[in-house]
């Protein structure tokens, strides 16, 4: 524990060998190769150690563990940071310092997984994470933190609880979680003045999330309430007043709460546990009726609380043997859920198509040989029978399609015969079944599929990490494992896959915009763009041919487009001119003050409709952000989009600027403002007289 902010590091033996290391003074990075001999069983499972070490003295300098300083020179930079609060309350003051460097939940509610070499050195996108609530959330604490490592995400976690708004406002943050609220025990009470206990939970739920919002631009994922397993009335608990449809009501009314407010999202608890088997999950069967603990947690009370029971309680066996020996089964279980969730509304390793197989996968057998995808009757069996597994999977493929994911074809096959035999009879549940036109692109042919993996990644200009592969052949799979190992590839579970596909978090959008909806249509109409480019030698001739319109709107606060606006500004890396990611409620914000303008640029052609593609903020006569799709891109509209602007704000002020701050992809925005008659006044920052 640090002497004067309190960080506590729960570690192994790795990490105090490296700790004592530096009880002499070291150079670094110079001694890292001493550092690395300190672990000779590390060496021969890590080959990157010198990498990991590093990092790891990297992350204890981080947190004030390690320090470049000495003694007197760490109390006096100490004393610099608290100085300017000076003649107010020292403890105060001390506390806000400590509650700065927090990291973690309450001590007496830690698991405490000691950290080692491997935590510190998983590296990945770092996130940081508040968590507000009681010991249901809070001792999920170290399972979020390694759940995340799992999936190569560096979880920074810190915790308070439900009425400490202000610590949201103290510390970095990418999203927050809230955990059950405690005006859960209103639920199952009947007030006296006759307000509908649900009511209450809502209205105390509305006050919460209302104050998190304007304290916070980052998404609030808030838990909704465990269902209840047990009843106090049992079966006679009848009508909407019944104990566990009050809880059920609840959640209903939750989620609506929810999609009124932006930027908040509901994780579903109930649900969650409901798959695991909620006996297992929830203490109501042993300690109270809302509680919705964890039953394994009376195998992690201290011994000094038996005195409330004159030392003598029921030999706890039984009940470890229900929980498999785990007393953190619902901890584990709960950060799994919450990690999901979080990659979801940070798009995080998101797919953007799904390249699947045929034979074997879409349907049984070779269709060359069985001469038609399936030979399924209402006289043979029931539509959930042996056909339904593959009637389930082409559903959950076209919920994909709705989601706004892209489906392609990769399949050893002759093309001709595959799209003469790919028909269904009349009497097929046609809504629940792909067809071609399902498909943006296709490689049916007899060439490599890592080659034709390849292809269709060049065609759409998708990253291959945004990639999902599916085929039942092993060997395929492991070639393209092999060859392209940033695609992810699935198909060894067939009996898995479809509610794999609809849960896994990657192939899911927080909010499902009209453009998202739209997407292969919009990337249809892009690959015939592209084959007209490649028949049209002259640039100025194939845009012409385009017939392009453009149309620019100021949005409002209550625009329903502003979720599409921050999708753009969330994922739009190339034509980026700041990098900035604008929440919906920081776009709502501006559109409503009254030196601010919020642009939206929708375009068209003759092959359809792009959506809205572009979008700008202005601000005190500075463009804050300013941002074109990618599929946009190489038809001249952000000259268009920008000289439309420039006319509006035309009489606002005298001049306008605009920044250009450089990422490593924006290299196609870089030029935007120079092209339109700004100059240059400082590095990055370009102005425009009128």
């Amino acid at each position: 524990m640090h002497a004067i902010s309190h960080m506590r590091l729960p570690a192994d033996n790795e990490i105090a060998a490296l700790l004592d290391y530096f009880a002499e003074p070291r150079r670094f990075p110079e001694d890292c190769e001493a550092m690395t001999a300190l672990f000779p069983e590390a060496s021969r499972t890590l080959t990157n150690l010198r990498e990991v070490v590093e990092r790891t003295v990297l992350d204890l300098l981080a947190r004030q563990i390690l320090t470049d300083k000495t003694p007197e020179e760490e109390l006096a930079a100490v004393g610099a940071e608290l100085a300017p609060k000076h003649g107010r309350d020292p403890a105060e003051i001390l506390e806000r310092y400590r509650r700065d460097l927090k990291e973690g939940a309450a001590s007496y509610w830690a698991v405490g997984a000691a950290r080692s070499l491997t935590d510190f050195g998983a590296g990945g996108k770092r996130v940081d994470v508040i968590l507000l609530g009681d010991c249901d959330i809070q001792m999920e604490a170290d399972f979020l933190r390694r759940e995340a490592a799992r999936r190569g995400i560096d979880l920074h976690v810190s915790a308070s609880f439900p009425d400490d708004i202000r610590f949201v406002g103290e510390r970095r943050h990418d999203a927050v979680f809230v955990g059950a609220l405690r005006a859960r025990h209103l639920v199952a009470e009947d007030l006296a003045d006759g307000l509908n206990p649900h009511a209450a939970f809502i209205a105390f739920a509305t006050q919460l999330l209302t104050q998190l919002r304007e304290m916070t631009s980052a998404p609030i994922l808030i838990d909704n309430l465990p269902e209840p397993t047990v009843q106090p009335m049992g079966l006679a608990e009848r009508g909407i007043k019944g104990h566990r449809t009050r809880f059920r009501l609840t959640n209903v009314a939750l989620a609506e709460l929810a999609s009124a407010l932006p930027g908040v999202y509901v994780v579903d608890v109930a649900a969650a546990l409901a798959v695991l088997g909620s006996e297992r999950m929830l203490d109501d069967g042993q300690v109270g009726f809302t509680h919705f603990g964890s039953p394994g947690w009376l195998l992690q009370r201290p011994e000094s609380e038996k005195a409330a029971v004159h030392g003598i309680f029921p030999d706890l066996a039984p009940l470890a043997q229900m929980l498999g020996g785990d007393p953190y089964g619902r901890e584990a279980a709960m950060a799994d859920k919450h990690i999901d969730a979080l990659v979801t509304v940070a798009g995080i390793g998101r797919k953007k198509c799904v390249i699947l197989d045929l034979d074997g996968t879409l349907w049984p057998g070779v269709l060359a040989e069985t001469g038609s995808p399936f030979a399924w009757t209402p006289e043979i069996s029931g539509a959930f029978s042996y056909i339904g597994l593959y009637f389930g999977l082409h559903e959950a493929l076209l919920s994909l399609k709705k989601r706004g994911i892209v489906l392609a074809c990769v399949s050893k096959n002759d093309e001709a015969s595959v799209r003469e035999l790919w028909k269904y009879p009349d009497h097929y549940p046609a809504q629940r079944l792909l067809t071609p036109d399902d498909f943006v692109t296709w490689r049916v042919n007899w060439d490599d599929k890592v080659g034709n993996i390849r292809s269709i990644a060049e065609q759409l200009g998708f990253a291959l990490d945004s990639f999902l592969f599916i085929d039942d052949n092993p060997v395929e799979r492991d070639r393209v494992r092999a060859r392209l190992p940033e695609v992810e590839v699935w198909g060894e579970d067939l009996f898995g896959l479809r509610r794999r596909l609809l849960n896994d978090p990657r192939l899911q959008l927080p909010v499902i915009t009209a453009e998202a909806a739209a997407r292969s249509t919009l990337v249809k109409a892009q690959i015939e763009r592209q084959q007209l480019r490649a028949e049209t030698t002259d640039e100025a001739r194939y845009l012409e041919s385009l017939q392009i319109q453009c149309r620019m709107e100021c949005l409002t606060a209550a625009s329903p487009r502003l979720q599409r606006v921050e999708e753009l500004f969330q994922r739009t890396t190339q034509f980026n001119t700041t990098g900035r990611k604008f929440s919906a409620s920081e776009l709502a914000a501006l559109a409503e003050h009254p030196h601010a303008r919020l642009f939206a640029l929708d375009v068209s052609d003759r092959f359809g409709h792009h959506g809205l593609v572009g979008a700008a903020i202005i601000a005190d006569a500075e463009i804050l952000g300013l941002v074109i799709s990618c599929r946009a891109l190489g038809m001249g509209v952000e000259h268009t989009f920008l000289r439309h602007i420039l006319d509006t704000v035309r009489g606002d002020a005298v001049t306008i600027c605009g920044r250009i701050m450089a990422t490593p992809r924006n290299i196609p925005v870089r030029n935007l403002y120079r092209d339109n008659g700004f100059s240059e006044s400082a590095a990055g920052l370009w102005q425009c007289r009128f």
